[in-house]
């Protein structure tokens, strides 16, 4: 949907107050921050409740927006919480919530019917069927992936029914956000709970930094973005300094306001505030290779040094007054600007025994604003006072206090509290499920030994295999731009006619296109369903089977239903760009490994349209828990990516028999890495 206003909003960062007062002052259409929970930057500062709502009013005295970040994946135990959350930041003024849950995005959606929700970048929406399956989930907004092309982000805010808001400048992950498990399954440290360690910035392959990319600058592309139609344009930096979002968003303000390239000092400015070796434009430009890639440098942060130590103060709101004292009426305030007004009574006057009011000391004690948002000239107060009258200082004090509150008020009257019911999936299909990276590993292990596939429901094969033989699924591309849609329909509808029945979907923008083909949707992990709310909103979308997120742990996913990876090398991350070609070259695809300073190794496989996933260097394995899951109503599922055919065929048979895997570093779900017992 394009925008209807001249100019995008351009959407700034804030991690502290001091932040959002840079902001504002640099011209910031609208700011985002993060509260202390459900935020997708745990370790910035935050706002606390009272922050947040002083937070509010600054911002909306100055004309501009604040949304709050809520983009976190959310626990069962945590949905009563975050919907109070939810409830505190409507009742305060925040404009809307950055959502990326499913579950939560049906809580916020249900207690709180008229809170504007944006879809986070988490949600990754790479089209426009994805745009629209966010809108239709109650998201007004849809903040685009950082991967998408000009081409494709014009195509998508053309085509679809939410707002379009893309990234304009910040850092970029290697990852497709909200598909990045790295941090977590590797560290301990959950990117989609807003605590990644930043794996992507360590030192691979003997002290190289391969999937450390520069940081994004669209200031060369405005007047494109200005065409394109996007309603918001963001800035990212919630971990940031002050200077930082001064100084970034002083110059895109000007950019946007003047519809013209930056000239050769704002790109200095920009590269001194932050800058990993230079910026990049990639994604958007087309061009994912080798140049994108780069560090922060000593000189970098020398020049971030250099550049910093402004100190931003909040610039108050100047206001007029009009305060009526006549004895034996109640006290009256007005307080007024050109385009606001608010009116307060306080206590009644009453006739002075000694020391009447007077009139001086009257419009001395109202000006006085203290720690308000606000300033009051004594000059500009209009006062009536009746003479021999009283009113104690305490009183006058309180009247003031009032105004002054009402005036920066943004709260709202909250709708009636709808008691949370727990849902619960009743599953219609219960799955064991199995998906094969190496079609031609497969169709060999499916030769030698077809009865070691008999214990799986599903079989799914890449889209794009050259035969389904032995299959009944297929496996949708986890990313798929607007671009590539038509072949991947296509090659969808041949599919059909082959006798395919299941589609793994790893997208929200691919269960419609699966159903609308006749397709049964299964849920992929990526759908990153970590609480019952979310799996019945999927349910309610279609797909009725879906494996859980490797995040959870054994009792957690118990209380969701569904099936968890009992079999796999986990991908860790997908990336747009191809690290096999550009550090190996095409000859080592399939060969080609990450290994990180403990000498971990992490195969790089190739995904559809060069893409690339990154796996694990551990398996996940509960093939000897087989029973224990049964017990729990979990169902398996198991990921073949760089086994043999052999392998394949062994790993099946000690699953079907619940049999450990002998002498093999492994990893548990819920669980980092541990040994598997031996064979006994």
């Amino acid at each position: 949907m394009k925008r209807e206003s001249a100019l995008p909003e351009l959407l700034c960062p804030a991690g502290d107050f001091e932040c959002l007062v840079a902001a504002v002052s640099a011209g910031a259409d609208a700011v985002y921050v993060g509260g202390k929970h459900f935020g997708a930057r745990a370790y910035a500062k935050n706002f606390d409740t009272d922050e947040l709502s002083r937070a509010v009013r600054y911002s909306h005295l100055h004309g501009v927006k604040l949304y709050v970040t809520v983009n976190t994946l959310v626990y069962d135990r945590e949905m009563d919480g975050l919907v109070d959350y939810a409830r505190t930041l409507y009742r305060i003024g925040v404009d809307a919530l950055i959502v990326a849950d499913l579950g939560a995005i049906a809580e916020i959606r249900r207690a709180l019917p008229e809170l504007e929700l944006h879809a986070s970048t988490q949600m990754s929406v790479h089209n426009t069927l994805g745009a629209d399956a966010a809108y239709a989930l109650g998201c007004k907004r849809v903040v685009l992936a950082r991967e998408l092309s000009h081409r494709d982000i014009v195509s998508v805010t053309e085509s679809c029914r939410a707002e379009v808001e893309v990234f304009l400048h910040g850092a970029l992950c290697v990852c497709h956000s909200g598909q990045c498990l790295f941090s977590s399954l590797v560290g301990g440290r959950s990117g989609n709970r807003g605590e990644c360690a930043q794996p992507c910035r360590l030192p691979y392959n003997n002290g190289g930094y391969p999937l450390s990319l520069s940081d994004l600058s669209l200031a060369g592309h405005i007047e494109e973005l200005i065409d394109s139609g996007v309603a918001s344009l963001k800035i990212e930096g919630r971990m940031k300094s002050p200077d930082y979002v001064y100084t970034v968003t002083k110059i895109y303000r000007a950019l946007l306001d003047e519809r013209r390239m930056p000239t050769k000092e704002e790109l200095s400015k920009l590269r001194r505030a932050f800058s990993r070796g230079g910026f990049t434009d990639g994604y958007f430009t087309g061009k994912t290779d080798q140049k994108m890639t780069g560090t922060r440098t000593e000189e970098d942060k020398q020049k971030t040094r250099e550049a910093g130590g402004r100190v931003f103060e909040i610039e108050r709101i100047p206001v007029r007054a009009e305060v009526t004292m006549r004895l034996g009426e109640p006290a009256e305030m007005i307080l007024f600007t050109d385009t606001r007004s608010v009116s307060v009574t306080g206590d009644t006057p009453e006739r002075a025994e000694r020391s009447p009011l007077l009139k001086d000391e009257v419009l001395v004690r109202l000006s006085k604003m203290g720690n308000t948002l606000l300033s009051l000239d004594k000059n500009d107060i209009a006062l009536t006072l009746d003479e021999g009258i009283n009113l104690s200082p305490a009183s006058i004090n309180s009247l003031r206090r009032a105004a002054a509150e009402a005036f920066e008020s943004c709260d709202r009257e909250l709708p009636e509290e709808i008691p949370r019911e727990k849902r619960r999936t009743a599953r219609q299909l219960s799955l064991r499920s199995a998906l094969f990276l190496d079609e031609g590993a497969f169709r060999e292990a499916f030769r030698r030994e077809p009865s070691a596939f008999s214990d799986v429901d599903a079989l799914f094969l890449p889209l794009f295999s050259d035969s389904y033989d032995g299959a009944n699924g297929v496996y949708l591309p986890p990313v798929i731009m607007e671009s590539e849609l038509t072949s991947v329909k296509k090659k969808l509808e041949k599919a059909k006619k082959c006798g395919i029945l299941y589609t793994l979907v790893g997208n929200i923008g691919q269960i419609s296109l699966s159903r609308e083909l006749g397709f049964v949707p299964v849920g992929d992990f990526r759908l990153n369903v970590t609480n019952s709310s979310s799996a019945a909103e999927y349910a309610d979308m279609g797909v009725d089977s879906v494996v859980l997120s490797p995040e959870l742990t054994l009792p957690q996913a118990r209380d969701i239903g569904g099936s968890v990876i009992a079999y796999g090398r986990i991908p860790l991350m997908i990336t747009e760009r191809c690290f096999i070609r550009d550090s190996a070259g095409c000859d080592a695809c399939g060969k080609f490994s990450l290994v990180d300073r403990l000498g971990e190794r992490f195969p790089i496989i190739r995904e559809y349209g060069h893409r690339n996933l990154v796996l694990n260097s551990r398996v996940t394995y509960m093939g000897d828990k087989k029973a224990e899951l049964s017990a729990l109503g979990l169902s398996s599922h198991l990921i073949f990516t760089t086994e043999s055919a052999e392998k394949i065929c062994d790993i099946n048979r000690r699953i079907f028999r619940g049999e450990a895997l002998p002498d093999t570093e492994i990893r548990r779900v819920g669980k980092r890495v541990g040994k598997a017992p031996r064979k006994t």
